[in-house]
């Protein structure tokens, strides 16, 4: 057997540039490049072993670890998982600052491979450097927190182990069903080791994603369901993306008479206009889709695990008798809430129940009922942007910043009230073009995630909503974008603290406290000058003082040659409306009276929830 001696870090490299894939009938690089943090622990073996491969696997330097990895995500996201980042860190802070990474691909069911640097497995130096100890058990370290946010775990103990691991790590992120980050972890002194390994691991390789067929007693069943619905409504979520199973779910839906509505995660398969799209569905949706939502008597739930925001808690169905069809790749999400389960790919599933609904078609009456709400729904947005408030709502700066996009402008946007607002105020013009972390709610993915994404989409501008917050928390990937050439247009709208949050409080009866930057424990509020903050790292900005404003601005943005920040002052008490209940933990036992009265909102809304049974 033909060998070639490598050191483990040189053999996980080449095994890397070697794996391909095919998108639009083009073989390319399944892994195009990594993001890196250099220290010890990656700096000394996996750097120089990516530095030979530079300019067929770039290495992206990045600024945060954590930010780097969301960077990672939104790449994958964009191209729909049929590519993979890397993201590589040193020893200790390094490491675990990737962990709410993870957090955020294993909730969004994202590919993600993490290189960490690990400590030396012969334990002579003990401890070293950032090395944490765990008394009870010396083969702990920092790399074991990754073991709850991954789908994948391993540590490389000799370098002959990367013959068995790489590819199971690979399998996992290219399974539809089990898809999520893999963590690897590299104990300095191993990455040095070399070892005879066969050429022929090294060989090119073409790789695609499964699509997994359902049994046909699960089509079966699921027809039959579907067949004795008056008032079927579908959840499109994720996995109609990532299957890219929305042409075939618009055919059906169209043919037979059945509403779509869309989760976080699924928002933007379909353009706001379609015949049968009826908007964006629950706690942070819009009043159109749970309307119809509280009414429907067959859910139809395609590739979404159903959150506690889709379903109102599981509160949001009104019908007792309602039944749930569930469409999924993932057997864990297929066989929720005790729905009729259907284990498979969505686009083939879809048209295999299609096939077995034979001329089923639900009353006319009830598509009609959601065009009808959706036509509301649509004329409230409408008013809503033409009113002029000082300083604005989110959604008026939303609804006039969509009358001058351009239908493929990618919209992106992670925590706090931002999601809310774009979900049930952002009309998607074109499918593809939309991006809400909403799994993880992850602050810092705004920034981050947007030079992922537009390093996957470079002939699109991406727009990147930004609360004042999530800025603050994690904005050094603004010097990225325009280190890189990345060009992001990111929109800043301050309400000087965390106000979606304060609106929680308070709305559960509670005083607002700690969350608006008046209401903390500081004396000495200064409001933040985030177009000097960006100018200084290099990115172009300006202020925009009042509504009438946005479309000049926003046309320069689109016009510069490097990333534009847009900072808008936006009001802290107004909201687009629209949504559900939710359930969070409101006190049984208070002081204050609103409290107590909001704690019997909760006791009663509770007892709409579905038990799952």
């Amino acid at each position: 057997m033909e060998t070639t001696r490598l050191t483990m870090a040189q053999a996980l490299v080449r095994w890397l540039t070697a794996q391909k894939t095919e998108i639009d009938g083009q073989v390319v690089p399944l892994f195009p490049g990594a993001f890196g943090i250099f220290g010890h622990g990656n700096v000394t073996s996996l750097a120089e072993a990516l530095a030979e491969v530079k300019d067929e696997f770039p290495t992206w330097r990045g600024h945060n670890e954590q930010s780097m990895a969301l960077s990672a995500v939104a790449y994958a996201k964009a191209m729909r998982r049929k590519q993979i980042m890397v993201a590589t860190s040193s020893v200790g802070p390094g490491s675990t600052n990737m962990v709410t990474a993870a957090g955020v691909a294993i909730t969004n069911r994202l590919p993600l491979l993490l290189l960490s640097g690990d400590t030396f497995t012969h334990r002579i130096v003990d401890p070293v450097l950032q090395q944490v100890e765990q008394f009870g058990d010396p083969t702990v370290t920092a790399a074991d927190t990754f073991k709850p946010v991954t789908r994948f775990w391993d540590r490389i103990v000799k370098p002959e182990q990367l013959l068995k691991s790489l590819p199971q790590a690979l399998a996992v992120m290219l399974d539809p069903a089990e898809c999520g980050p893999a963590f690897i972890a590299l104990p300095q002194d191993v990455q040095a080791e070399a070892y005879d390994y066969p050429t022929k691991f090294f060989d090119e390789k073409v790789h695609y994603i499964r699509r997994p067929q359902a049994d046909p007693r699960e089509i079966e069943s699921a027809a039959a369901t579907i067949a004795s619905a008056k008032k079927p409504l579908v959840i499109s979520g994720g996995g109609v993306l990532y299957s890219g199973a929305a042409e075939t779910l618009g055919a059906i839906a169209s043919k037979r008479n059945i509403p779509v509505v869309e989760t976080f995660a699924g928002k933007g398969a379909f353009a706001d206009d379609d015949a049968f799209y009826a908007g964006s569905l629950g706690i942070a949706g819009d009043a159109c889709s749970n309307a119809i939502a509280e009414d429907a008597d067959v859910v139809i739930a395609v590739g979404t695990k159903l959150q506690d925001f889709t379903t109102g808690s599981w509160a949001l169905f009104k019908d007792p008798n309602v039944k749930i069809v569930a469409i999924n790749a993932a057997r864990w999400d297929a066989t929720k809430q005790q729905a009729v389960g259907v284990i498979g790919d969505a686009d083939v599933s879809l048209q295999q129940i299609d096939a077995a609904l034979g001329d089923y078609a639900a009353p006319g009456e009830w598509i009609e009922r959601a065009r009808s709400e959706k036509a509301k729904w649509n004329e409230h947005l409408d008013e809503f942007g033409r009113a002029v408030s000082d300083p604005p709502a989110y959604n008026q700066v939303i609804q006039r910043v969509h009358q001058i996009s351009d239908p493929t402008d990618y919209v992106l946007s992670a925590a706090g009230g931002l999601p809310g607002e774009l979900f049930a105020g952002w009309r998607t013009k074109e499918p593809n073009t939309f991006d809400c972390e909403f799994g993880f709610s992850c602050m810092g993915y705004e920034i981050a995630g947007a030079v992922g994404a537009k390093m996957a989409l470079p002939d699109r501008d991406v727009v990147s909503w930004v609360g004042d917050g999530s800025y603050l928390m994690m904005n050094s990937d603004i010097y990225a974008s325009v280190l890189t050439g990345n060009k992001v247009i990111f929109i800043v709208c301050d309400n000087e603290g965390f106000a979606v949050i304060n609106r929680l409080q308070v709305n559960q009866g509670g005083e607002e406290f700690n969350n608006l930057l008046r209401t903390t424990k500081h004396t000495n509020l200064q409001k933040v000058d985030f177009v000097a903050h960006a100018m200084s790292m290099g990115a172009n900005a300006e202020k925009v003082e009042s509504l009438d404003d946005i479309p000049a601005a926003y046309e320069r943005a689109k016009a510069s040659d490097k990333t534009y920040v847009l900072v808008v002052d936006v009001a802290q008490y107004e909201w687009v409306g629209g949504g559900t209940w939710w359930e969070v933990g409101v006190p049984e036992v208070s002081n204050r009276a609103e409290v107590r009265a909001a704690r019997a909102v909760y006791e009663a809304e509770s007892k709409h929830q579905r038990p799952g049974v």
